[in-house]
């Protein structure tokens, strides 16, 4: 167990690549930095705010983290702690999330003023600001493993994904995925091949969406409080919820028909929500009525056995 260090509620937490290490930032303003295999402290630091959020590069050298009311972002040496990059003010108002992208590159935050942010370390200034569009605070960002794409959550009940690589948001905007969730989206996470995508919500929910059609495909319910984040495993066969219920829930989506209460509440509020039965498998799942269900006949476990030749799309030009 790794404590009595921080003082105050611990915000987020994060793997450290190509090492047995671990680090931690709180409202108590601490980042810190442990050895997994000892559970002794490596090295820690004090920044000047509450830390909200933290992320690694992928290659395990920097970390990222942001802090409030500064609203701005520390870039540190995982190694040493010692601070590489200090962006003050960056937003407007509170930063709740921040993520290097795939490549290490750049750092994404997002933020209560509404708006999505990309700092490069090369040049070191923000190469990309994006108002959102959300009618409430952005509170979650993730990318595809290419980071062509990046998918925005937030309080006003919907997501958002946005291409980067296309840069049509632009001028166009991101494209919404809504209608999954009756409350605020806590969070999300792509599946490694993209092909899924997870998101958490305060109303006790979590649903699963398929980018191949860019749709929802099941809902799951069982905690009895807030979902705080979510994650899917390496393999797209697992979903992991954590909630303010107290405990961590383990989704077999591979098996989704076995799940309790998969889509009931959908289903009795004649929502839209269809039951097929797999042409390959033959096991059921479920469609919507926005989807061209007479051209679904494989769950989208059988579709992503081969290889997508799908890569979402941004809006259409109006």
């Amino acid at each position: 167990m790794f404590d009595g260090v921080h003082g105050k509620t611990i915000t987020e937490c994060a793997l450290i690549p190509n090492s047995n290490r671990m680090v931690t930032v709180s409202w108590d303003k601490k980042m810190v930095v442990w050895d997994l295999e000892t559970g002794q402290i490596v090295w820690k630091s004090r920044q000047v705010g509450l830390l909200t959020s933290c992320s690694v590069s992928s290659d395990g050298r920097l970390i990222v983290c942001a802090a409030d009311p500064q609203n701005g972002v520390y870039i540190s040496d995982a190694a040493s702690g010692q601070t590489q990059h200090h962006v003050s003010d960056h937003h407007r108002s509170t930063i709740t999330r921040c993520r290097f992208d795939p490549q290490g590159q750049q750092v994404a935050s997002v933020s209560a003023d509404r708006s999505i942010k990309l700092w490069d370390l090369k040049v070191q200034k923000t190469i990309v600001s994006i108002n959102s569009n959300h009618g409430n605070v952005v509170s979650d960002c993730c990318f595809t493993s290419n980071g062509h794409f990046m998918c925005t959550a937030s309080w006003d009940k919907t997501l958002k994904l946005w291409d980067l690589q296309a840069g049509g948001f632009r001028s166009h905007g991101g494209t919404s995925l809504q209608r999954a969730h009756e409350g605020s989206v806590s969070s999300c996470s792509f599946s490694a091949d993209a092909n899924l995508l997870v998101s958490g919500s305060y109303d006790r929910t979590v649903a699963l969406w398929d980018t191949s059609p860019l749709c929802l495909s099941l809902i799951m319910k069982g905690h009895s409080d807030w979902v705080t984040d979510v994650s899917i495993s390496a393999d797209g066969k697992l979903v992991a919820s954590a909630s303010k219920d107290g405990t961590v829930r383990l989704w077999d989506i591979e098996n989704m028909e076995e799940i309790p209460q998969v889509m009931e509440k959908r289903r009795t509020e004649g929502s839209g929500i269809h039951i097929l039965k797999c042409a390959e498998c033959g096991k059921p799942f479920p469609v919507s009525r926005l989807q061209t269900s007479e051209l679904l006949t494989q769950c989208v476990f059988c579709r992503l056995k081969s290889p997508s030749r799908y890569r979402p799309q941004p809006p259409p030009v109006m």
